[in-house]
């Protein structure tokens, strides 16, 4: 059943929606509230500020990788035993994949992957993030068309017949008490909530960089100085009771607990972390473990070979090229990684891991198992894809059709071409797969489709090393 929960939308990226969501976490928790929390999309770094301001995992909600149908078991999972789900929106509240949806691009209703879309299938109150610098009267026609703006095509709809429940505003980045007043007086006609008002303050800031804020792992005491400012500011200027009031007013759903995976056997697998490589969705690591999985960390800098007895490893992404010269000097590790990777141990790497697994990385030595080089480059990269391998490989069958979604600055050389692609504005070939390898940029919630995780640890757990000695040498590219 999911209880009292509210949406943080924004009328656009940059407005402060993960200053507030978090801030409102933070305070509410120091109140002894019992906090979830969780990031619409598929964003890896923002979940990690949930973490730390909650004490628990902040997780993803992603209807277009995993399904609008995976959405209720989801965010039961994520907030189980909590007093509270607070969900941060990405982007704008509208902005999606609306030309690349898991339908019909034509079907009415909000774009597929927004927040919009989540906060429906949620059935939660919506609070609006403004940003009001440079801003008075024209406040009230912004909300004014966030709160009637209808989804579905049919912009004379009502707001009452829309999907999505725009109950509250917080307004960010107010200069003065006479630019306060100006706003209240603008909203008030509209009837709807002020939840709070934000003074500009330039120490609410977070750092950042090329691919958004810099991860909690790699500064987490300067990272908790700020996040406590945060608090603070949200706790003095925000109105916490009304907006725990807010979330008891979604309506009690019931869902259904999330597809368990079936154990397919007992494997000990080798999780990549440490501060280079920390995208790894929370879901995945529980999923592999239900599946019969001991997961084992790996810090890339600091150990000089594998756990023993691991069967399996799984790398995902991150920011190796911040760290690049760290994990080059880390040569017994290296070495230990190409060997084993090249015998045929189960590999499953994604983005930065597939960097790490490479030959080099901008001229760093890497692991060498992958016969490929990286370099960092001024190009985003940045999108959901479909994606299709051309061979089995230990994730999923060949001819399977996965979900999921790019996010790099870099490019591999060759790029491999054992997965073929489709994404928003083309489609290609790339990556790397064996039977016992799958290394590519595509990063992939195991909740997308049934039945990766079963395999991934029924592979490792394969006879052998993984029953495929000396397939995984050289990566075949299609």
């Amino acid at each position: 059943m999911l209880g009292p929960r509210i949406v943080v939308a924004g009328t656009a990226s940059g407005v402060g929606k993960t200053t507030v969501a978090t801030g409102l976490m933070a305070a509410l928790a120091r109140r002894g509230t019992s906090v979830a929390s969780a990031k619409v999309g598929p964003d890896f770094i923002d979940p990690g500020y949930h973490a730390l301001a909650t004490g628990r995992p902040g997780r993803n909600l992603d209807a277009w990788m995993c399904g609008p149908d995976a959405i209720g078991p989801l965010a039961g999972r994520a907030s189980r035993g909590a007093e509270i789900l607070v969900v941060e929106g990405v982007m704008g509240l509208f902005d999606g994949a609306d030309k690349f949806k898991n339908t019909d691009s034509t079907a009415p209703g909000p774009p597929s992957g927004s927040t919009a879309e989540l906060a429906g299938l949620l059935q939660a109150p919506v609070i609006l993030v403004v940003d009001a610098a440079g801003m008075s009267g024209s406040i009230a026609a912004v909300v004014h068309g966030y709160r009637s703006w209808d989804p579905s095509g049919d912009q004379v709809q009502t707001l009452a017949r829309s999907q999505v429940n725009v109950a509250g505003v917080i307004v960010n980045r107010v200069g003065s008490d006479s630019h306060e007043a100006m706003l209240r007086t603008a909203l008030a006609p509209l009837g709807v909530p002020v939840l709070g008002i934000l003074r500009r303050d330039d120490r609410l800031r977070w750092r950042d960089r090329h691919l958004g804020l810099v991860p909690v792992v790699e500064d987490e005491v300067d990272l908790r100085r700020r996040l406590d400012r945060v608090a603070d500011a949200v706790e003095g200027q925000c109105d916490l009771d009304a907006v725990m009031a807010l979330a008891r007013t979604s309506p009690p759903v019931s869902v259904d607990e999330p597809p368990r995976p079936r154990p397919g056997g007992r494997a000990r697998v080798a999780v990549l972390g440490g501060r280079g490589f920390s995208f790894t969705y929370p879901d995945n690591l529980e999923l592999l473990a239900e599946a019969g999985a001991q997961l084992v960390p790996v810090d890339p800098e600091a150990d000089a070979c594998l756990p023993e007895g691991v069967d399996a490893l799984y790398a995902g992404g991150g920011f190796p090229e911040v760290y690049a010269a760290a994990l080059s000097a880390n040569r017994p590790l290296l070495d230990d990684v190409g060997r084993r990777v090249g015998a045929g141990m189960v590999t499953w790497a994604e983005c930065g891991g597939l960097l790490w697994l490479a030959r080099s990385l901008d001229g760093h030595r890497m692991a060498g198992a992958v016969a490929a080089d990286g370099r960092m480059t001024d190009h985003l990269t940045l999108g959901y894809r479909t994606a299709v391998p051309a061979v089995d490989t230990p994730v999923a069958p060949a001819g399977t059709e996965l979900r999921g979604h790019e996010f790099h600055y870099s490019v591999i050389d060759p790029p491999g071409g054992a997965l073929s692609w489709r994404g928003r504005h083309g489609q290609g070939r790339g990556g790397y797969a064996t039977p016992t390898l799958l290394a590519s940029y595509l990063h992939l919630h195991l909740a997308s489709t049934p039945g990766l995780a079963e395999r991934f640890v029924a592979s490792a757990a394969a006879p052998g090393p993984a029953g495929h000695p000396g397939l995984a040498s050289r990566p075949r590219q299609w």
